[in-house]
């Protein structure tokens, strides 16, 4: 896309900044970038400032040129440049500058619109917010590692967090993340909602962004829980130590690790291999892994002897039981790739523009 804005530039200069306003847009998108991050995009690429405003979802975001978040700014006024989420609608984006949008500009307002439309449905639903209810939209900034600390104090305060002094966030599978205050007496159990979850650890709110992006780690970890994907439901991110590293190194194709391509073909050939290499992974001996799996402690080592066969190495001694348990763990992993990267909602503005990349309760 660089490439052929390139070349149409040399072409055409308008029609060459409009593509690369379109490909910008559309990396915020793919990275799942925050509401703050598109309006901060569309007042850098206009230089001028740019609000965000949905009455309806109770959604106001200001961002100053420079990248700054400024939501004190004054009235609306007609003049200026806006684009509508929908047709008709009465949210919309605005560019604070007067006259018609035109070449650019227009671009700008288009792309970031479709943009905010896009995160607020994700974010928000397309039903009114309850006012009673969290806010995602300062949920979002909160959790943004680039969000500058005014900002993110800002969010907090709206999230009803001024006066706490710890909170960790829950990520829990097909669900966004939650912040919860942790109360000093102890961390209390997460609320779940009997999905799986990842749960970052406790720390000061000014640091939650490094909570969430553990918390996603630690969903990577989680499992089902079934015969087929045994496992924890729940994964404590302070609890992973040096595990949490694979979730950066591994690859994304699990054939790329020769134990997990044995670990597949072993799970396939027979019902019971799955759930029986876990237990003997991760229980203190055989006599206990028979016990969690309620079977015969000669039937588990005959079980033993073929999984054993299927994978192709001993699991009875030390060395072979931790490459066994290697495998598993990175078995789980493949099968709970992230979609996007923590930490990447939203862009450095320190690189320049080019260079861009859900509630709260009391535990």
């Amino acid at each position: 896309m660089k490439e052929l804005a390139g070349r149409l530039a040399a072409l055409d200069p308008d029609a060459g900044a409009a593509l690369r306003v379109i490909a910008y847009f559309d990396r915020l998108i793919e990275g799942r970038a925050g509401l703050e991050a598109l309006v901060r995009g569309a007042a850098v690429l206009a230089d001028c400032p740019a609000r965000l405003v949905d009455e309806e979802r109770g959604v106001r975001v200001r961002v100053e040129p420079d990248g700054l978040r400024r939501d004190e700014g004054g009235p609306l006024d007609g003049a200026w440049a806006s684009a509508p989420l929908t047709p008709g609608g009465s949210a919309a984006v605005w560019l604070e500058r007067s006259g018609p949008s035109a070449g650019v500009h227009a671009m700008v307002l288009e792309r970031a619109a479709a943009a905010a439309r896009v995160v607020l449905d994700r974010t928000r639903g397309r039903a009114p917010a309850d006012a009673g209810a969290g806010d995602p939209a300062s949920l979002e900034v909160l959790l943004d590692e680039f969000a500058t600390d005014h900002a993110r104090h800002r969010a907090a305060v709206r999230l009803g967090l001024r006066d706490v002094a710890t909170a960790r966030v829950v990520v829990t599978a097909e669900g966004g993340p939650r912040v919860e205050a942790v109360p000093a007496a102890g961390d209390g159990s997460p609320s779940t909602g009997g999905r799986r979850a990842g749960v970052g650890p406790a720390v000061p709110v000014r640091d939650l962004p490094a909570s969430y992006a553990a918390a996603l780690t630690a969903l990577r970890f989680t499992a089902e829980g079934t015969d087929q994907d045994p496992g924890p439901r729940t994964v404590y991110a302070a609890e992973l130590g040096g595990l949490a590293l694979l979730a950066e190194s591994e690859s994304a194709d699990p054939a790329a690790v020769p134990d997990v391509a044995a670990l597949e073909r072993a799970v396939g050939a027979a019902p019971w291999v799955a759930n029986t290499l876990h237990a003997i992974a991760f229980s203190t001996s055989l006599r206990s892994a028979a016990g969690d799996l309620n079977v015969h402690h000669s039937t588990l080592q005959d079980r033993l002897a073929q999984a054993e066969h299927w994978l192709g190495w001993p699991v009875s001694d030390p060395h072979g039981r931790l490459r066994l348990q290697l495998a598993l763990v990175l078995r789980r992993l493949h099968r709970n790739l992230p979609s996007a990267r923590p930490g990447r909602a939203g862009p450095r503005w320190a690189r320049g523009p080019e260079d861009a990349g859900s509630g709260v309760r009391s535990a």
